[in-house]
């Protein structure tokens, strides 16, 4: 009797154990089966950008763009002056990893002239952003900062044309088509700018680029002008602020070339992070 309670034992314990094992693989089989062809449950993260790092700011500009912008160079004749000058000087930041830049600044008989660079590499903290989304995003409210005139239709393009930034000329004297300038000053300070020349969205530099110009209307001192070109390329923005002042009163820089060189400039740049 004994001997047939213990085969019993036996026969009930192995049937509840081939029960739980089929039990066991039935629900895993639903688990990992329940939605076929679909993404688990975790989202996937969003693509990083294609920048993990940013170029040295102070060393991104060379020697020859240098001496295009800032023309004063040609007058240094002090070897120490001068290598501090080419040098340039690094921006106040707190975190390299995200955001550099260097600032130059040169004086010379005729102008004082600034130029800065600075590059900011996006990183988009949300799993269902990427960093390309989150920097599209930040252009867009830098673009919508400086505030650019509606553009129109023009022979060479699309240009902005508005009040709100004037190459050409000062507020005081846009109304008036005889207002007189400088001879050095070149015709695009005259009261009827070329509209090409207005702040505007430029389509043939990184993913998305605009430029802004803007002249300074500070009584009877020099008037200082500054172009500024900011652009895209995935994940990281690039902005250029290039300024001069004239030594003289009346003396208006010339938009033109300012905006030419500051546009150079930045393709230079663009080329040079591949975008």
């Amino acid at each position: 009797m004994q001997r047939r309670a213990y085969v019993s034992g036996v026969a009930a314990l192995l049937a509840a154990l081939l029960a739980g094992c089929t039990g066991s693989s039935g629900d895993g089989a639903q688990s990992d089966n329940s939605n076929p062809g679909e993404p688990g449950t975790a989202s996937q993260a969003a693509q990083p950008g294609k920048y993990a790092t940013l170029p040295e700011p102070c060393g991104a500009v060379g020697d020859k763009a240098l001496e295009e912008l800032l023309p004063g160079l040609a007058e240094l004749t002090d070897e120490g002056r001068r290598r501090k000058a080419y040098a340039g000087e690094a921006t106040l930041t707190y975190d390299t990893d995200r955001k550099v830049g260097c600032r130059w600044k040169v004086e010379s008989a005729d102008a004082t002239d600034h130029l800065m660079v600075d590059f900011e590499r996006i990183v988009s903290y949300d799993n269902s952003v990427s960093d390309d989304s989150q920097a599209e995003t930040l252009f867009a409210a830098k673009r919508e900062a400086a505030q650019l005139p509606e553009p129109t239709a023009t022979g060479s393009g699309t240009a902005g044309t508005g009040s709100s930034s004037d190459p050409g000329s000062s507020p005081s004297s846009s109304s008036s088509p005889s207002s007189s300038s400088s001879p050095s000053s070149s015709a695009s300070s005259s009261s009827a700018p070329d509209a090409a020349l207005q702040p505007r969205v430029l389509d043939d530099l990184g993913e998305e680029a605009f430029l802004d110009d803007q002249l300074s209307s500070s009584g009877s001192t020099a008037k200082e002008r500054t172009v500024t070109v900011a652009f895209r390329t995935s994940n990281v923005i690039v902005t250029i602020q290039y300024a001069e002042q004239p030594a003289a009163v009346g003396v208006v820089p010339d938009s033109e070339e300012m905006q030419d060189r500051a546009r150079e400039l930045a393709s230079r740049l663009a080329d040079s992070l591949g975008g």
